[in-house]
């Protein structure tokens, strides 16, 4: 765990940010709005909260993140790079021909646990390692961001009730409820509710936090850390295409890049706070 505060975190954001919208508008492609609701999330857990080290990737000891909403992989890969896994040049190739950086993340970038894309797996994947880490008595924590529109998906569920049977006090899952999936609300396309009243009964311990406040997410963060016999589910409350005003709330960024150099520009200028 780093000793980043919270502005210090808020401005590790705002890079991975702009990283995301230099991504997706290079490679004209890409996820940019779960990409930027998920940032602040991303940031408080790569900079300050796990346990990890770029330069000993595979540490026995580490802890873990399953990036269960692959598609969310800009915000991951430049976590990834400005924590020093990988030269931050290395983002210039996304999605792009010979370029490692696929659009869904996967196990051949140093820091990526998991190869995930198929909505619903990562969460079992998750519960995997959260099993071998408390069968052979670790401390390290494992950890999960899945997308609401994934939580439509059975086998969620499914492994839902499997950490609780395990007792999986080591796993903590963080939702980003930003309401929207590919074209269009989750409420309109499958309606989620109040996810928390959804999960609790599953034997799980429930939170909901504003996902785009670093001093919640922090706090949150922190709050997994103590001892538990059963499973943390946070429902982490956010802003599609957070930072970038037509991109906020709009299903069309869901997997459209900026469609023009001024919105582009504009992009960059409003995540800095320039009008």
């Amino acid at each position: 765990m780093e000793s980043y505060t919270v502005n210090d975190l808020a401005m590790t954001a705002r890079k991975i940010r702009k990283e995301i919208i230099k991504m997706v508008y290079s490679a004209s492609s890409g996820h940019p709005g779960g990409s930027l609701s998920i940032a602040d999330v991303i940031t408080a857990l790569y900079f300050k909260e796990m346990n990890i080290n770029p330069e000993k990737p595979d540490d026995p000891d580490r802890d873990i993140l399953v990036m269960s909403k692959g598609h969310a992989s800009p915000a991951v890969y430049a976590a990834l790079a400005l924590r020093g896994y990988f030269p931050v040049e290395l983002l210039d190739g996304f999605r792009k021909i010979n370029s490692k950086l696929e659009g869904h993340v996967h196990r051949g970038i140093p820091g990526v646990e998991s190869s995930t894309g198929s909505l619903g797996q990562g969460l079992g994947v998750a519960i995997g390692f959260a099993l071998e880490s408390k069968l052979d008595a670790k401390t390290n924590r494992i950890y999960a961001i899945l997308g609401d529109g994934e939580m439509e998906e059975g086998n969620i569920w499914e492994s839902l009730l499997a950490a609780s049977k395990y007792h999986l006090g080591n796993l903590t899952a963080i939702l980003d409820r930003n309401g929207i999936q590919l074209d269009g609300f989750t409420e309109d396309i499958m309606p989620l509710g109040n996810v928390a009243e959804k999960v609790a009964p599953f034997g799980w311990e429930v939170m909901t936090i504003d996902g785009n406040n670093m001093n919640e997410v922090v706090d949150a963060l922190e709050y997994a850390r103590k001892p538990r016999d059963r499973p943390l589910f946070i429902v982490a409350k956010t802003v599609k295409g957070k930072g970038v005003s037509y991109m906020e709330n709009n299903p069309k960024y869901h997997g459209s890049p900026p469609a023009s150099r001024e919105e582009y520009e504009q992009a960059l200028r409003e995540i800095e706070g320039k009008q």
